[in-house]
């Protein structure tokens, strides 16, 4: 059994700049437990699996983080009201992709909030589409002035994604505000993959910065095979009348038996 205690916001900013951490994206219970015994040390995940029953059995150690895009959240309002209950139900973080505004509103509320910069895929259209941001020193020092726009707010973590490393690398001792990095390189204090990149499974384009530890998509073909396999041998057995044998029924004692349907004719 695992003796890691769940890290709290102060003792992740109090580690920024000492080491590396890890962090993934995951989906089912059985990802969190392996992100547990493997050591991960900070997630996001969707709602629905964070208020499963069975999150914290599974993750008790994991710092998780939650959220919805402001694109599903409604007004800040909305957006308060709904990260109010995502903490009352477990959660130790949340993600907003919202403006300024809705931040510093879920920061005065002591809410941990994690923002977002770069490649936010719910804003991609001002920044040109899916593709890597802050490769100029316009658009660098763009980024880094909301970065600290971020901090000034209150979050205490920001994503940042498919950033020049050169950029994030230099950003990162000149704020206290921690950034995860998504295809920005080891210059920032956390580094975030996605478990379906990692496992093989993801459906369509895998991006240049995840990678790919394991061939899962494989392993669910040859699963989904053998579920075939097996359902139609049962449907068969069915049809032929292998299925079901007397080994697979109860018995009516015989004396029993002859009870019941001397009573049933009658």
């Amino acid at each position: 059994m695992s003796t890691r205690k769940l890290p709290t916001v102060y003792d992740l900013r109090a580690q920024k700049g000492q080491r590396q951490q890890t962090m993934l994206r995951y989906f089912t219970l059985e990802e969190a437990a392996a992100a547990e015994a493997a050591g991960i040390d900070i997630a996001s995940v969707p709602p629905e699996l964070l208020f499963d029953p069975g999150y914290r059995k599974a993750a008790p150690s994991v710092f998780t983080m939650t959220g919805l895009t402001h694109l599903e959240a409604g007004t800040p309002d909305d957006y308060l009201r709904w990260c109010c209950q995502a903490m009352e139900r477990g959660a130790d973080a949340v993600y907003c992709s919202g403006s300024l505004h809705t931040v510093e509103l879920l920061a005065r509320e002591h809410i941990p909030v994690v923002g977002h910069v770069g490649l936010v895929p719910s804003r991609h259209t001002w920044t040109g589409g899916f593709r890597a941001v802050g490769k100029t020193a316009d658009a660098a020092l763009d980024m880094f002035n909301e970065i600290k726009a971020y901090q000034e707010a209150g979050a205490f973590a920001v994503e940042v994604e498919v950033v020049p490393e050169e950029v994030a690398t230099a950003i990162s001792p000149r704020v206290e505000i921690l950034l995860w990095s998504m295809g920005a390189g080891a210059g920032c204090d956390a580094q975030y993959l996605f478990a379906n990149d990692i496992l093989g499974y993801t459906d369509g384009h895998i991006p240049r910065h995840s990678k790919v530890y394991r061939d899962f998509a494989a392993e669910y073909a040859r699963l989904q095979a053998e579920r075939i396999a097996a359902f139609s041998e049962f449907a068969r057995d069915v049809e032929t009348g292998a299925f079901p044998t007397p080994g697979d029924l109860v018995q009516m004692p015989p004396e029993e038996l002859e009870i019941f349907l001397a009573r049933l004719d009658s």
